[in-house]
């Protein structure tokens, strides 16, 4: 598999989302993402529990442990590689987690408008958020 390069959605480079819980589609603890990556698991986000019981009511449950992937499951403050249409999802649906822009890959921005990311970024005011 070829990765993409490493570009967060403001242009800069990506920086690391979660190294505990480890995260990412190459599972290397960021939102790196490829060709193969069909989910585009580009939006580094922070759980909220809200979110996790919308994820879960949509079939995609995040939060309950599963020893034999090696997954623990997630709980509130995690950060982790969404897939980009789930995030847009919870968006329209008013439970969004907040997003950290500098570790969102930039093929997200394929998905989801990079303002809406911003209405729900944790980073927005950094220099390099062009705020």
């Amino acid at each position: 598999m070829q990765m993409d390069a490493s570009v967060n959605v403001l242009g800069g480079a990506l920086e690391p989302c979660s190294s505990d819980p480890l995260t990412g589609f190459f599972r290397n603890g960021a939102c790196d993402t490829c060709a193969e990556d069909r989910g585009s698991h580009t939006v580094c986000a922070v759980m909220t529990a809200e979110f996790l019981a919308f994820s879960k009511y949509v079939g995609n449950d995040l939060s309950t442990p599963r020893p034999e992937f090696g997954f623990a499951g997630l709980k509130p403050g995690d950060q982790w590689c969404l897939c980009a249409a789930r995030f847009l999802q919870a968006h329209d649906e008013g439970v969004a987690p907040k997003v950290r822009l500098r570790a969102t890959h930039a093929r997200a921005r394929a998905i989801v408008p990079l303002q809406i990311l911003r209405d729900h970024a944790l980073d927005a005011g950094t220099p390099d958020a062009g705020d």
